[in-house]
């Protein structure tokens, strides 16, 4: 793994900081980042729910936000999603410096990524707005890669000056390299290719499993596939012996089944969504920081962190399951020699 663009101590250094999120405050990144301020900020309060649905997590902070004195804050600092805080609130912070992490485009997400709003509805200019307001607004901005920043900056008015690349982190306390009982305890065993994700589009799950239907004659290959794949998705599978499917995994049960895995498959292999060549999955950082062999999908940001070793780090061509066998079929036989 590359070098990483590390946390900018120098924003906040002995400064008084409230840390401002709507997504749940144990979520990846939201966790990094107030670690991060814990050890830089000479001051700081966090305003978020552990708990709760994303309606209810945003009017408790609203709320909270609303009765809040903010004069004593040197900078505000507002984590994952700042579309639904800087818009409504900006004028509350005037007198702050404000960081902003952009962690993703509203915009992107629900037209193009999960296709919910058509590009020239209402409701995509809207979110087309609420990433503009952000970018410009904001004094200083995160963005996870240096080809999401390039692309914010193209799409929404943001200045490479007050913006930095902060690549994400796993959470070490859960995810380290661990002993476990292999898989795969002798020649005769499977090699169990292992999956996790919440199955959005971007990640290319549709991928995965048309691998898995071209290699269902490779009886000592086995996919462990963890996360909300759709029943109709495993319908379609329900005659294959080479798949098994987990709902969700706490994280602990997680990082064991990670562990017995002999190869990860980070991705993303979304061929067709432009932001799968921009963001780096959050699996990869996991699965590196346990130090497990993975396949990731062959883009730039990607390239950005992740060189092709042949020992831990595999590329193929995004969107095509072929490869994605035949790149399996390769690794899970040097593995058994």
């Amino acid at each position: 793994m590359k070098t990483t663009h590390t946390f900018p101590d120098d924003w906040v250094a002995r400064k008084n900081v409230l840390f401002i999120t709507t997504k749940n405050l144990n979520y990846i990144r939201n966790a990094q980042e107030i670690a991060c301020l814990r050890r830089s900020a000479g001051q700081l309060q966090v305003i978020g729910c552990e708990k709760g649905g994303t309606i209810s997590r945003l009017l408790r902070v609203w709320l909270r936000l609303l009765f809040l004195p903010v004069r004593s804050y040197d900078v505000v600092f507002i984590g994952f999603a700042p579309q639904l805080i800087l818009p409504f609130w900006g004028w509350k912070f005037r007198k702050q410096t404000v960081v902003a992490d952009f962690f993703i485009s509203f915009y992107e997400t629900l037209v193009f990524d999960r296709q919910i709003f058509r590009t020239k509805s209402l409701a995509a200019a809207l979110a087309h707005r609420l990433d503009t307001t952000v970018c410009q607004r904001a004094d200083r901005v995160f963005a996870d890669t240096c080809a999401d920043a390039d692309y914010f900056i193209r799409k929404f008015g943001l200045t490479a000056e007050k913006t930095k690349v902060f690549y994400l982190e796993a959470d070490m306390s859960v995810f380290y390299p661990r002993k476990s009982l292999p898989a795969r305890l002798g020649p005769t065993e499977k090699f169990v290719v292992l999956y996790f994700g919440s199955i959005l589009p971007l990640q290319g799950v549709d991928v995965i499993l048309q691998c898995v239907r071209l290699m269902r004659q490779d009886t000592s290959i086995v996919f462990n596939l963890i996360g909300p794949v759709p029943q109709k998705e495993r319908r379609l599978c329900a005659d294959l012996p080479n798949v098994h499917f987990t709902d969700w995994l706490p994280q602990n049960d997680l990082a064991e089944r990670i562990a017995q895995a002999d190869l990860c498959l980070a991705g993303h292999f979304n061929a067709r969504i432009q932001k799968a060549c921009r963001t780096i999955p959050g699996k990869a950082y996991i699965y590196h920081a346990m130090g497990k062999p993975m396949i990731l999908g062959d883009n730039p940001a990607n390239h950005e962190l992740f060189d092709e070793n042949g020992k831990t780090v595999y590329y193929v061509r995004m969107g095509d399951a072929g490869s994605l066998a035949e790149k399996i079929r390769q690794i899970a036989l040097h593995a058994v020699q």
